[in-house]
């Protein structure tokens, strides 16, 4: 194995491009129903018509993602693209309000833009898409449409099945994300449209928008099961519905890498993968490093596909990986050690299963051939170290060493390994069992471990037992009763060394990542016919992307205090219970508060996220998220203040709190929250 180095290196602006540009700050793109959508355009000076990049999402293309915006847009412009990036309706300055996460209305408007933008003067009628998280989905979503100007996409840090992979569940468990993510839309979605844009209506226009806002994380909770809600937009429904080539991306510190080989395995247009070790950004702003030249890698997928230029950005495997190295376990993880390696297809040949049986600490080759019930029942705080569900490029959100939250799991330690072996591919844990109580669920943990002891995770999945049957039904355990269950731990590719052990932890609570079960549950696992399935992994090296990161010039912007992002774990003995609290000051992922000069915005994001969970009581489970939003500059202020909290009994759900806005400062808004959702098998 020829180990790679690199080195951690910031994003270098590029000096010369054969184009320059001009930015158009809005654009009006009209949709079929009389509504407008806002946009901010990159256009190159040219004489001729261009192709034309597309990007829309509802994170502000104004004050809210103008910092990454513009040295990535930039930079197409000056390879020769327009590049057009819409706020949805509902959202930044765009008309009407908006009510939900990839509705039909969100793909009908994207259609219309792309037509739009092809038949603009400056658009040669070739247009690509692409997007990170929200966009990256609805690229997909959009090309399963199949506008006939949209000639390619690129998806990065995305999904295609928006139950199974999404931000709301992980293996039919509810991810405490869903109402992290939920709270977060709440301060996005409350500031104001921006006056220069709208002088005449933007007040009227933004007090209507916070009084048809929905509680975002009541809209997903209500579905605890993968209805049809979930299945539109999910593009795994029917890949065929594609038909325009795709290149994906993603990293292992992101929550969504699992979803690049299915939609690899599920197209049949052509497609090409990355998967890196980095977290939910964009590859050129790689965290943990190294990062890669993700413009210029897109620059020559769009010449293929909107040039029509033969170049070589097809001449690399369909899945091109980081195979990472064994590493010892941190919270602050800036750079990944590793190599790139070459997975042909997928499923591949050079993948084959490792089978493992167990017996009561240890993992074997031979089968166990006596009869081995065990109970499993564990702490509710099991969990706590295992940190963030969704990487953001923070630093302190990486899994810690797991010997804490393993010495309170069950665990199956190998023999120390005798010669070094990787693994690329999802790793399996299958047992049966049986239950005393008729909610559930099962928690399995690949770790890696050093000489030393230190426990490295490696990979990671859940399953809810009440989903046996599918993720499309509810079927509660009955006490006693034997079943059978398999855990699929996400993608991972890792290099465990010659001296090393490898562990399999299995648990029935995670706590703070998921909701725990309704009642303290006891499973009986029979050791005699479980089976933990590791990936061998036997292919080759392969050179990789370029690694030298480039960008047009950065966004002008002052940061007027730099963010801290804390975080601390407490115990309390005399109530058995544990508070995980994440407090974020001056920008919820440590961006700070800042200026935007070029519009002289100021934006600051806080927000404290307060989890506790009791030993003794599943029910005594709560999660408080209290945020400020600012936004503004003189004349033109939001001041808002948001507060909820979760909590649950065995029958429901409980989501309490208020929304407290000030504009100009004066008080403009208020709600309070009270909804109950009856819980679903959860």
């Amino acid at each position: 194995m020829a180990k790679q180095e690199f080195k951690q290196k910031r994003v270098m602006s590029r000096e010369e491009f054969p184009y320059e540009w001009e930015v158009i700050e809005n654009i009006w793109v009209p949709m079929s129903d009389g509504c407008r959508c806002s946009a901010r355009m990159w256009k190159p000076k040219s004489d001729k018509p261009l192709p034309t990049i597309f990007e829309t999402q509802p994170y502000r293309k104004r004050d809210g993602m103008r910092g990454r915006d513009e040295p990535m847009y930039g930079y197409f412009a000056g390879m020769g693209y327009n590049v057009v990036r819409v706020d949805m309706r509902g959202a930044g300055e765009s008309d009407d309000c908006f009510y939900d996460e990839y509705l039909k209305q969100e793909q009908d408007d994207a259609i219309d833009a792309i037509n739009w933008i092809a038949a603009q003067p400056w658009c040669d009628g070739n247009v690509g898409m692409q997007g990170k998280s929200w966009s990256g989905f609805n690229s997909l979503q959009v090309a399963a449409r199949r506008p006939a100007p949209l000639k390619a996409i690129i998806c990065i840090g995305f999904v295609d099945d928006r139950y199974t992979q999404d931000i709301h569940y992980k293996g039919g468990c509810l991810l405490n994300d869903n109402f992290w993510w939920g709270n977060i839309m709440l301060a996005y979605m409350c500031r104001p449209i921006d006056k220069e844009i709208k002088p005449d209506t933007w007040y009227e226009e933004s007090i209507k928008r916070l009084e048809e806002m929905p509680l975002w994380p009541e809209n997903w909770l209500k579905h605890q099961t993968r209805d049809d809600y979930w299945k539109h937009g999910s593009v795994s429904v029917n890949y065929d519905d594609i038909q325009v080539p795709v290149f994906a991306l993603d990293g292992y510190a992101d929550s969504y890498t699992n979803s690049v080989c299915t939609l690899m395995e599920g197209l049949s247009v052509p497609r090409k993968a990355i998967i890196g070790p980095w977290a939910h950004v964009f590859q050129h702003d790689g965290m943990p490093q190294p990062a890669m030249d993700y413009l210029g890698e897109a620059t020559k997928w769009w010449d293929k596909w909107l040039k029509g230029i033969d170049n070589d950005t097809l001449d690399c495997p369909q899945i091109t990986v980081w195979m990472e190295d064994s590493m010892k376990p941190e919270t602050v993880h800036p750079i990944s050690d590793g190599r790139w390696v070459a997975v042909e297809s997928w499923p591949s040949a050079d993948v084959n299963d490792k089978t493992l049986h167990m017996t009561y600490g240890h993992l074997q080759d031979e089968k166990n051939e006596k009869e081995e019930i065990v109970d499993l029942s564990t702490v509710q705080n099991h969990g706590l170290f295992a940190n963030e569900w969704m990487g953001a490029g923070v630093l302190g959100e990486s899994p810690a060493d797991m010997r804490c939250d393993d010495g309170m799991a069950m665990t199956f330690d190998s023999d120390v390994i005798e010669e070094d072996f990787e693994i690329f591919g999802y790793p399996t844990f299958t047992v049966e069992f049986t239950a005393d109580k008729p909610n559930a669920f099962l928690y399995a943990e690949l770790c890696d471990i050093h000489p030393d002891g230190a426990a490295t995770r490696v990979s990671y999945g859940l399953m809810n037992l009440t989903h046996l049957e599918g993720h499309e039904k509810v079927t509660y355990l009955e006490p006693g009763k034997k079943y059978k269950a398999t855990v699929t731990l996400d993608v991972c590719g890792h290099v465990f060394p010659k001296g090393h052990r490898v562990r399999l932890a299995v648990a029935n609570s995670f706590w703070p990542m998921i909701w725990p079960s309704p009642e303290k549950v006891t499973l009986k696992l029979d050791l005699s016919t479980a089976e933990f399935t590791l990936p061998i992994f036997t292919g080759k090296d392969t050179e990789g992307p370029n690694m030298e990161a480039k960008c047009a010039p950065l966004t002008p912007m002052t940061v007027l205090k730099e963010g801290v992002v804390n975080r601390q774990i407490t115990y309390d003995l005399l109530t058995d219970s544990w508070t995980s609290i994440t407090d974020g000051v001056g920008g919820v992922f440590g961006e700070g508060i800042y200026r935007f000069d070029d519009i002289g915005t100021v934006v600051e994001h806080n927000l404290k996220r307060i989890l506790t969970v009791s030993n003794s009581d599943p029910s005594d489970a709560r999660y408080e998220i209290i945020q400020k939003m600012k936004n503004g500059r003189p004349g033109w202020e939001i001041d808002c203040d948001i507060d909820v909290v979760q909590t649950a009994d065995k029958e429901n759900f409980y989501i309490t709190g208020f929304m407290d806005a000030s504009i100009n400062g004066e008080h403009a808004f208020h709600r309070d929250y009270d909804v109950t959702v009856p819980r679903n098998g959860l």
